[in-house]
C-alpha cells in the first residue's frame, strides 16, 4: 500500500505535512540541518511543509518516539494546521508509528517510507520499479497491522484480534512474501546479467561516480560524456546507472558510470534492492566521490558516502574526491576540512567546466600508478588495430619502420591481452622489432 493509496490524494493536490525529529541535547545546529534536509525530502515527495518540530533528548522514546508533552504539542499543531500527514526524521518501529498515529490523528510516515515514496515517483525503468517495489514490500511486512488498523478506522470499525482486519493481515502477509520471493528471483536474474555485462568490459578502465544525492553527479556525467542524463537540482532525480565512454586527451577512452545518490539514514531495504544497480560502482577500477563543496554539511555528507561504500563492500576501491560546485564557493578555505580527509581531491564546477583539466590530470596520474608501460607492434595496413590501441590505452609515443609501428602505451594487463588477441605483438622498449 503506497503513500498515495493511503492518502487517497488527488494527483494534483499537495498534501500538507508537519515534520518532526529527535536530536541530542544542545545540538541546535544538528536539529536545523536534519529538519532542513527532511523538508527538502518532503518537497521532493510532493508534500507541502506546514511546520517543523524538534525534541532534544538522549534517545527517542521506545513507544512513542517523542516524549509525552512533545507528542501532545505535535497533535495540537496537526489540529491547528489541518495537516493530514506527520513525517519523522528517523525510521519508526511499528509500535512507535501506531502510537503516534493514535495520538495525533494523522497519517504517520517515517524517513524510510518517505524515501521509498520518492524512489517510487522517480522509478522510470522496469528494473528500478522492481527494486522500489521490493524495498517497499520488505518495509511493509512488519507494519501491516498498523496499516490495517488505519483502514478499519476509516471505515468506522475497530480492528480486533480475530476480526476481518486480522484475517486479512494473514492473507496480505502471505501474498507479500510470495511477491517478495518473485521479485528477488527477477532481480537476481538482472544482477546476473549486469555482472556478466560488467565483466565483458574488463579491458576498459571504469570510473564510477558516487556521492551524496544532489552533489552534481549527473551534471558532471553530461559535461564529460555528453550523456544527456537527467540533471535536476532535486534529490534523487535519477535512480538508474548509466555508463558512457569518456574520451581523454590523446584519444584514450575510459568508461564513466553515474550511480544513484546516497543520503543520511538511507533505508537498508533500498541498499539491498538496488545492489544490481550499484554493480557498476562495486566493480569500478576507480571511484570519483562527488562532494557538494558549497554545502555547509559537505564533510558530514562525505562521511555518509564513505559509510555506505563500506556497507556495500566497496571501501577498498581507489578514489578521488571531486569537490563540485566551485562556482558557488566564494571562500575556498571552507574546503580545508574536506581536503584534510585524506586522498587526492580536485575542485571543479560541473556546471561551468572549471577545473575539469585538473580532474583529467588526476585520472591520468592514477592510471600511471596502476597500469604498465609496454610497446605494442602494429603492422602496416592495420588502421583499425591502431585505432583500437588508442581507444584502450594511453599512447605515450610512436615510431615507424618498414614492418609497421611501435606504439609505446600505458594500459591495464587485460587491455594489453585484448590488443594482442586482435593482432598486436609485444615489442621491446627500443622500437619496432628488427627482422631476423
Amino acid at each position: 500500500m503506497t503513500v498515495r493509496e493511503r492518502l487517497h490524494a488527488n494527483e494534483h493536490e499537495l498534501v500538507e505535512a508537519i515534520l518532526f525529529g529527535v536530536v541530542p541535547h544542545g545540538d541546535e545546529r544538528g536539529a536545523a540541518e536534519a529538519l532542513a534536509e527532511l523538508a527538502e525530502l518532503a518537497d521532493t515527495g510532493e508534500f507541502a511543509v506546514a511546520g517543523c518540530m524538534a525534541q532534544h533528548r538522549r534517545h527517542p522514546d521506545p513507544q512513542t518516539y517523542l516524549g509525552a508533552g512533545k507528542l501532545e504539542e505535535l497533535a495540537e499543531a496537526v489540529a491547528q494546521t489541518g495537516a493530514r500527514v506527520v513525517i519523522a526524521d528517523d525510521q519508526l518501529s511499528p509500535a512507535q508509528g501506531r502510537n503516534i498515529e493514535e495520538t495525533v490523528k494523522a497519517i504517520v510516515l517515517d524517513r524510510a517510507e518517505l524515501i521509498l515514496h520518492i524512489f517510487g515517483i522517480h522509478a522510470r525503468t522496469p528494473q528500478a520499479r522492481l527494486q522500489v517495489e521490493l524495498a517497499r514490500l520488505q518495509y511493509q511486512v512488519p507494519r501491516l497491522k498498523r496499516m490495517w488498523t488505519h483502514l478499519e478506522r476509516q471505515r468506522g470499525g475497530i480492528a480486533v484480534r480475530g476480526g476481518a482486519g486480522e484475517k486479512q493481515i494473514d492473507v496480505d502477509r502471505s501474498e507479500i512474501r510470495a511477491r517478495i520471493a518473485a521479485l528477488q528471483r527477477d532481480l537476481e536474474k538482472i544482477e546476473g546479467r549486469k555482472v556478466r555485462e560488467v565483466r565483458t568490459r574488463a579491458d576498459r578502465f571504469t570510473v564510477a561516480l558516487v556521492g551524496y544525492t544532489n552533489a552534481g553527479k549527473s551534471t558532471l556525467m553530461n559535461r564529460l560524456t555528453d550523456a544527456g542524463v537527467l540533471a535536476e537540482d532535486r534529490l534523487f532525480s535519477t535512480l538508474d546507472t548509466r555508463t558512457r565512454p569518456w574520451r581523454l586527451p590523446g584519444g584514450r577512452v575510459v568508461l564513466l558510470s553515474d550511480t544513484v545518490g546516497f543520503i543520511r539514514k538511507l533505508p537498508h531495504q533500498l541498499v539491498a534492492s538496488f545492489h544490481a544497480t550499484l554493480e557498476e560502482a562495486l566493480n569500478a577500477d576507480l571511484l570519483f566521490v562527488l562532494v557538494d563543496g558549497s554545502s555547509p554539511h559537505a564533510l558530514q555528507q562525505l562521511q555518509v558516502v564513505e559509510e555506505v561504500l563500506e556497507h556495500l563492500g566497496a571501501a577498498h576501491i581507489p578514489r578521488i574526491h571531486v569537490l563540485n560546485k566551485a562556482d558557488r564557493i566564494s571562500d575556498r578555505s571552507v574546503l580545508t576540512p574536506i581536503r584534510s580527509h585524506g586522498g587526492v581531491s580536485v575542485l571543479v564546477s560541473a556546471l561551468t567546466g572549471d577545473g575539469l583539466p585538473g580532474l583529467e590530470a588526476a585520472l591520468l596520474d592514477h592510471l600511471a600508478s596502476v597500469e604498465r608501460d609496454v610497446v605494442l607492434l602494429v603492422p602496416h595496413g592495420s588502421g583499425a588495430l591502431r585505432a583500437e590501441v588508442r581507444r584502450l590505452a594511453t599512447v605515450l609515443g610512436e615510431s615507424f619502420d618498414e614492418t609497421g609501428s611501435a606504439m609505446t602505451v600505458r594500459a591495464s594487463a587485460a587491455a594489453v591481452q585484448q590488443l594482442i588477441a586482435k593482432g598486436a605483438r609485444l615489442g621491446d622498449q627500443g622500437g619496432p622489432s628488427q627482422p631476423d
